[in-house]
């Protein structure tokens, strides 16, 4: 991890040029004019992560091991949805933005299930009118997520899946802020120990070994008739 104090936009795209994978860069004194340019700027380089929050920008090029840990749980998410009968609908790395804060998050991956039939066939989620993801997932691996939990918080996020690379979390939103839960609600079947079983076992016996197992424990999880 490193900190350059950039204060000119003409800079930013620099900071991200020299930015080796698995890298951030914090960014200080920025406007909100100059984030929604560093933006659009980027919006052609996928893989770069952009944040956002009250005057500080955080840069991220997520490591291949961060990518892989998003993958498997999507997977997961779509495998219990799929079993329990929900809709998922996924939306990667969406930037969400609100200016009243000030700030904007690109998370590693969401989806929406409770609110999957909200959103189906737009292309551009609008935070003004649009309900905010059903669960939003991020890796704390090259770099943490904790400053992000405010904003998701305004935002209304019901539930954050974060994994340190030694266990999962699943932090739910209450009146008071996050607080972790053993068990998800948007997918209730998934439990913080259950899914941190499965991502130890990827990193032995490799993502489709795990994904057997899941599936598999998942067919004994669930009522017959479900």
């Amino acid at each position: 991890m490193s900190a350059q104090p950039i204060r000119k936009t003409s800079s930013f795209l620099a900071a991200v040029k020299n930015l080796p994978e698995g890298g951030m860069v914090t960014i200080p004194d920025v406007t909100w004019d100059e984030y929604e340019q560093l933006i659009a700027e980027l919006d052609d380089r996928p893989g770069i992560r952009v944040n956002y929050s009250r005057g500080r920008l955080w840069i991220v090029s997520p490591s291949q091991y961060h990518e892989m840990y998003t993958g498997l749980l999507l997977r997961i998410a779509i495998y219990a949805a799929d079993a329990l009968g929900y809709d998922l609908e996924s939306r990667g790395s969406a930037t969400f933005k609100k200016k009243s804060f000030p700030g904007g998050m690109e998370p590693d991956t969401c989806f929406f299930i409770q609110n999957a039939a909200r959103i189906i066939g737009k292309r551009k989620l609008d935070p003004r009118r649009d309900p905010p993801p059903d669960v939003i997932v991020e890796i704390d691996i090259s770099s943490g997520s904790l400053y992000k939990l405010d904003f998701y918080a305004d935002l209304g996020v019901p539930e954050i899946w974060r994994y340190d690379e030694n266990r999962l979390h699943i932090l739910l939103l209450t009146e008071k802020g996050y607080v972790e839960a053993t068990t998800s609600h948007a997918l209730p079947v998934l439990t913080a120990d259950g899914l941190s079983r499965f991502l130890e076992q990827s990193k032995a016996e490799g993502q489709s070994a795990a994904l057997r197992s899941f599936r598999d424990w998942l067919r004994n999880a669930l009522p017959a008739n479900n």
